[in-house]
């Protein structure tokens, strides 16, 4: 967009409202979740890719269909299955006789959501094929780059790695999700509430937008603007510091990790209604966003969330 146009700029406090409306309506759907609710909103106003890991049936797919209504976004919806090839995501050139000459048709890719449902049970190949939309929000088929809309998000889900037709994705992609949300069985109130009341495909269909592209691009340069004090900064890099000592992971952060920490850190400030950074900012958007990007040390008993949380604890606040 040249400098000279004007740029769509609400205030801080109507953004505040509409987020508050936002979380409403998520919750309303995804019931006795607040919190991971709250850490999808901030990755998506982070502008990051979110990863939704868990058993069948507890909701992931509802909850990234409902992220794309609520966000007011075109989505599309692909269920990854071993036999998915990366041109069922891209899309291929047909040869069309009327015109004698090649057309594109754009896969599912080609929009501002995609949810890819169980996306560990494709083939390497396919997941592969994510990569370069991911990283660079375009794909190359057919010798040609196409652009991806912009905005651009993958909301995918996956099934725990012990279950039967699952591939692990590889590093490299899982560094590209800026977080990973594990939603976990509802408490007895918020399963009653489930058993009680409407059929949550229903109420999926029946979701208004509460953003559109114009207010999504908004909060998030007023979210990137947020400041941010120098201690805070420090205390960042002491925690990118821990993971690279030796002590807790096999290997530690790598810049790009550190700067998903610091959007995710500046979104989460934003959702508790301030315009600063504050240490527990980063304490709490920590483990939802490196813990997918770090193997424990040696045998060590603990998963990678509780190494992360143990090794928090472990880092003197500023």
């Amino acid at each position: 967009m040249p400098n000279d146009l004007p740029t769509f700029s609400p205030s801080a406090a109507a953004m505040q409202q509409t987020t508050q409306r936002l979380l409403n309506q998520l919750n309303t759907v995804i019931v006795g979740k607040s919190a991971q609710v709250s850490d999808a909103v901030a990755c998506l106003l982070a502008g990051g890719h979110l990863l939704i890991e868990d058993v069948p049936g507890v909701g992931k797919t509802t909850l990234a269909h409902a992220l794309a209504r609520s966000f007011g976004l075109q989505f599309s919806r692909v269920q990854f299955t071993s036999d998915l090839m990366p041109s069922d995501l891209s899309g291929v050139s047909v040869y069309e006789r009327g015109s004698e000459r090649f057309v594109f048709h754009p896969g599912p890719v080609f929009a501002q959501v995609l949810l890819a449902d169980e996306i560990n049970r494709a083939s390497p190949r396919t997941q592969s094929a994510l990569l370069e939309a991911m990283e660079e929000r375009q794909v190359s088929v057919e010798g040609e780059t196409r652009p991806l809309p912009s905005p651009f998000f993958v909301i995918a889900t996956q099934n725990p790695l012990d279950q039967l037709g699952t591939y692990a994705l590889p590093e490299s992609q899982l560094d590209r999700f800026h977080m990973r949300l594990s939603l976990g069985y509802p408490d007895r109130a918020a399963e009653r509430e489930l058993l009680q009341g409407h059929d949550r495909r229903a109420m999926l269909a029946q979701l208004p937008a509460v953003l559109d592209p114009d207010t999504l691009a908004a909060m998030q340069r007023h979210i990137r603007s947020l400041h941010v004090a120098p201690p805070v900064l420090d205390y960042l890099q002491d925690l990118v510091a821990a993971t690279r000592s030796g002590r807790w992971f096999v290997q530690g952060l790598s810049p790009r990790a550190a700067l998903a920490v610091l959007r995710a850190a500046q979104a989460q400030a934003f959702l508790n209604g301030r315009d600063y950074v504050a240490p527990d900012d980063l304490a709490s958007v920590l483990p939802q966003t490196i813990a997918h990007r770090l193997v424990p040390l040696g045998s060590a008993s603990r998963g990678a969330t509780e190494q992360v949380r143990a090794m928090v604890e472990a880092t003197p606040l500023p």
